[in-house]
């Protein structure tokens, strides 16, 4: 055996990982081996792994994600910070989150006092645009009662409305004035859209809700709409959202009618198997300096090694994407590329808080 190769017990002690973690981190292709005796089995490292192997512990103490480590042990430092930063961040929405809950669990062992309201105040117009940018991406699995509606997000610096299918995501925040302790309810669809139809009627007037308990009362022109949320727990959206893990590799300027038009002449779908049968895909790249372009069929039967655009290649649902346009508005859109297994986000140029995501398809 080589002088210079460690055993796995010696780069266990010198690291501060278990043995066990190390067998899970070469089987995760994270820190394999140098050499594996093909007769005992037995495993070898180089000196130069003990770096990385320390990087490793330190970040697994701090709870980071096993993709996410894989990603720093063969990134330069400044990428390695960045995702640094995002998990911090990802850390702190957590911990937000957490004391929102702790508050929710401290209220329901007070039975003998009322439940706290939550009031607030905004336009018909900004609701019915929230309702807008996030309506078409309503779960309707019945597998999936939980997805059968939109949440709203409610802190002291307004209200944010997110719906997803689990294939899709979309998330709008509408300005509110707000009273009360921060809260989260998920409205029925079918009492979203009453509450949307009569936010038309107040578009340059006011929307008063009231959240107590699992009730929400709507006020709107001089009607009431009472609404029961349902019993279910809506998915932590936080980690999808854009920049969750260190912002995206590219934002790119698109014209949303050139868009539209390119994905319903059907020129650049593309059919793959996926969930055990065919499906219709749109692959999305660059043709040049942050310009967004289709790629044919033809195209992908090419291979792409050493492409500096092929890490950004990302398909997607190409009648998901259309959704996502026409929610969105606008002739000018801002798509986010960072690799073809991230989310793909698209964003309208004047509102930065109003999103969509869609979930990439393997090509």
């Amino acid at each position: 055996m080589d002088s210079d190769l460690r055993s796995i017990g010696e780069l266990a002690r010198a690291s501060g990982l278990t043995v066990s973690a190390l067998r899970f981190y070469a089987a995760a292709g994270v820190l394999v081996p140098a050499r594996v005796d093909p007769v005992t089995g037995y495993r070898w490292y180089a000196d130069d792994q003990v770096a990385p192997a320390r990087l490793v512990a330190g970040l697994r103490r701090i709870g980071l994600p096993v993709a996410e480590i894989a990603r720093a042990v063969r990134a330069e430092p400044p990428v390695v910070r960045r995702l640094l930063d995002a998990h911090l961040g990802r850390l702190a929405d957590g911990l937000a989150e957490a004391r929102r809950e702790v508050a929710r669990i401290r209220r329901l062992l007070a039975d003998d006092q009322p439940p706290p309201a939550t009031r607030l105040v905004l336009t018909g117009c900004a609701l019915s645009a929230a309702v807008d940018a996030v309506r078409f991406a309503v779960g309707t699995d019945p597998a999936l009662p939980g997805l059968a509606g939109v949440l709203l997000d409610v802190t002291d610096e307004g209200i944010r409305l997110v719906a997803t299918d689990r294939h899709r995501l979309a998330v709008a925040t509408a300005g509110a004035t707000v009273h009360g302790p921060a809260v989260r309810a998920l409205l029925p669809v079918a009492a979203v859209d009453r509450l949307r139809r009569l936010s038309d009627e107040a578009v340059t007037g006011e929307v008063r809700l009231t959240l107590v308990g699992r009730q929400v009362v709507a006020d709107v022109a001089g009607r009431r709409l009472r609404v029961t949320t349902l019993p279910y727990d809506f998915p932590d959206y936080h980690a999808l959202l854009p920049g969750a893990t260190g912002g995206p590799a590219r934002r790119v300027p698109v014209d949303a009618p050139w868009l539209v038009a390119a994905l319903r002449s059907g020129a650049s779908t593309v059919t793959r198997e996926h969930a055990g049968g065919p499906l219709p895909v749109t692959v999305l790249g660059l043709g040049g300096r942050d310009a967004l372009r289709l790629l044919d069929p033809d195209e992908l039967t090419d291979d792409p090694a050493g492409r500096a655009d092929a890490e950004l290649r990302v398909g997607v649902n190409g009648g998901y994407l259309l959704d996502a346009l026409h929610a969105a508005g606008g002739p000018r859109l801002v798509l986010e590329l960072d690799g073809p297994v991230t989310p793909l986000a698209i964003r309208r140029a004047d509102d930065p808080a109003a999103f969509s995501i869609l979930m990439p398809i393997r090509l």
